[in-house]
This record gives structure tokens, sequence and C-alpha cells, in this order.
């Protein structure tokens, strides 16, 4: 199978490439942003046929780069001819890759969590139009997929997404002085700053209930989260007539990527559209996995962790609002991990910004307008923040 990586140098993406290494596929194309350094050797090991960087560094790649065609346009690496196109890109510059990917009727391992989250129905325009087809890659949503496979769409009461409760499941009451450093120390995973500190507020797990309810075409409300601290279980469906399935496993991203790796030229056409596929081989020695100790699970506390409600609020509302959710979030967390901001202003200014933000069509340049209008509002209420404070 040939593969192609869109954010290859982060978390996602290196992983990707390590399933990639261990069932001995090739590599189709690269897209990365400045790490020349990482990109340099996954380009010597992999020998990819082009690699798309970020535009600054463009020169530079080239120049170090010899012997493969490298470009600054991630869109022109997503349709480049593959068999499955992992999309690794964090942020809305994702958006654009996914939709040319699903418009030249790729298959796509999606990572990318604002393609559904702030685009989900121009992303099944854009695989209808093309015939692209979709399976997700977070842990999660593969293990809803996997739930559901074999099951129709219409006969699932509810889906049950889980989520660790992070640094702060078990205190302090008071959240108020919280400091970057506490805020960073997830109780079970290695990640990336923003999604560290998103996973503390419990606005990452916000962001999936939108996700899922994009990818699987229910409203948010019937997507529901459970705290399970262990994260053992990864997502579960309730059907109907009262009867449970999960999906758990260990807490390794390789399994979720290979699955969507494996089930993405079968995947997902429109939402719900679930699909079943012939698993790969053994992920990186996981078949000794023990099924041993205490699971646990709780409600998550929707008073010590508001973020989790305004992205409820966000989802229902539909349209714009989950734009202008994502862009306030990000700048809330950048400023508190500047020391601009407390972490309780984090919900105070997203929440305020989706007080504010305006009715609109979703449409592909409404998002760039939203997006745009929402980062410069919470910029303005962070400082207004600053000042008000002695």
């Amino acid at each position: 199978m040939r593969v192609t990586v869109l954010g290859s140098t982060g978390s996602i993406g290196t992983q990707a490439l390590d399933v990639i290494r261990e069932r001995g596929w090739s590599v189709a194309a690269l897209a990365a942003g400045r790490n020349l350094d990482r990109l340099e050797a996954q380009v010597r090991e992999f020998r990819p046929d082009l690699v798309s960087v970020d535009a600054g560094v463009l020169d530079a790649a080239r120049a170090r780069l010899t012997g493969v065609r490298v470009i600054a346009d991630p869109a022109e690496a997503a349709v480049h001819p593959a068999d499955v196109v992992v999309n690794a890109m964090s942020g809305l510059i994702g958006l654009s890759p996914t939709r040319a990917a699903l418009e030249a009727g790729q298959a796509v391992a999606l990572a990318t969590k604002e393609a559904m989250v702030t685009a989900g129905g121009l992303m099944w325009e854009a695989a209808a139009r093309g015939g692209g087809r979709v399976v997700p890659v977070d842990s999660e949503h593969t293990g809803v997929y996997q739930c559901l496979t074999g099951e129709d769409v219409r006969d699932v009461a509810e889906i049950i997404l889980t989520a660790s409760g992070g640094p702060f499941r078990d205190g302090p009451a008071d959240l108020s002085g919280v400091t970057a450093e506490q805020a960073l120390k997830h109780p079970n995973y290695a990640m990336g700053p923003k999604v560290t500190i998103d996973s503390s507020t419990l606005l990452n797990k916000g962001l999936e209930v939108i996700e899922c309810a994009s990818l699987y075409g229910l409203p948010p409300a019937q997507v529901q989260v459970a705290v399970h601290p262990q994260q053992w279980i990864h997502a579960a469906v309730r059907f109907r007539d009262g009867s449970l399935k999960a999906q758990f496993g260990p807490t390794d991203m390789r399994l979720p990527i290979a699955y969507a790796m494996d089930a993405a030229p079968t995947g997902m056409q429109r939402p719900g559209d679930v699909r079943g596929a012939r698993r790969g081989p053994e992920v990186s020695g996981h078949l000794g996995w023990p099924m041993r100790g205490t699971w646990e699970f709780r409600d998550p506390d929707f008073g010590r962790f508001p973020c989790l409600g305004l992205a409820y609020r966000a989802g229902e509302a539909g349209g714009l609002a989950p734009v202008a959710l994502n862009a306030a979030d990000e700048v809330a967390v950048d400023a508190f991990l500047a020391g601009q901001i407390g972490y309780l202003d984090i919900p105070r200014l997203i929440e305020g910004v989706l007080d504010e933000t305006p009715a609109g069509t979703l449409s592909w340049d409404a998002i760039t307008e939203t997006d745009a209008w929402a980062r410069t509002r919470t910029t303005e209420r962070a400082a207004a923040l600053q000042r008000g404070r002695p």
C-alpha cells in the first residue's frame, strides 16, 4: 500500500510512519511544516515522490532535500496518487488538503479534528462530489467506527466517548489558581501543549462531541461523555434495545492509526455509512495486552469544567458557532500559556465570543471570516481582562 502522510513531523504523523515502517508499506508523499531536520530523515528513509513544506522554509528545504520534488501546497500532496492519505495536520490549515483529497476521490484517514468540527457538512459535500472516503483516526472516533461496523446507525440510542478527566479530575475544587505547569501534566498521555490544556479543561472532549456528531450524523445531545481514568475503553455505543458495544485496548495511538489506514479505502462517503475492513497484522506487539485491573466510570462535572458545556452549546447551535468556539479556544489557550490570563479565563473568553458570534450560513469563505473575527475578538477580550486586573 502507498500512503501519503500530511503533518508527518508531528505526533500522529510520526506514529503513522511507525505503522508504515512496521508493515513494509511505501510513502507516496509527505507534508510538514518547518521541522526540516525531522523531515529530512523521513525523506531519506521513505523516499516519497514529493514533499510539501511551509512556504517560509521552501528554499531551504529545496537545498536540503535533493532528489525529491519540494512544494509549498499541502493540498497538492493530498491529491498525489496514493491508496490512503493520512491527514494529521493541526488547525484550519488542514481543511484545504482534506477537501482537496475528498474531491479527488482519495481515501482519507482523518486526524485533523477541525475538518469535521468546523466544516463537517462541507467535507461530506466534497466527498459526495469526488467520491472520497473518510475514516477517523482519533482513538475515540475510531472506537465508535469499530462498534458501528455491522450495525445500522439508525439503531443507535447514544454514543459514549470516554475522557481521562485530565490532571484535575480529582481536584482541586477551586481551579482559579491553576498554573500552566500543573495543567500540562496529563495523567495518561504525552501530547502537545494545546491538546494537553484542552484535555485539562475538557474542551478537547467537547470538540470530539461535535466531531462525532458530524461523523455519524447524530445530534450532539446523542453523544455523551464518561470520565474513565484508565482510558482503556475508548468509546461505546448504546443501541435502542439497551445493549452496549465498547471498543477497548492499549492506550497506543498506533492501533487506531493502523485501523484507520486499513479501513479508509472502504470508509464513509456520508455520515454514519460505516463499513468494516479486514484488519492488518499485529501492531507494535500488542497481542499480549492483559485484560486486568479496575475500570472506573464517572459523570463529567460541567460546573468545574464549563468548556464542555460550551462545546455542546456550539454543537447544538451549529452553523458558524463551532468555528468561533475553536478559534476562541486556540487564542485563549495561547494567552493562558503565555501567562496573560488565568485558567478560568479560558471558558470566560470562549463564552463571551460565543455570545457575540454572528449567525450565518456555513461556507468556506464564512469559515475563514468567522475564524479571523473570533481570534481578533478573543484577543481584545483577553487584553481587557489584563487591563482590569491590578
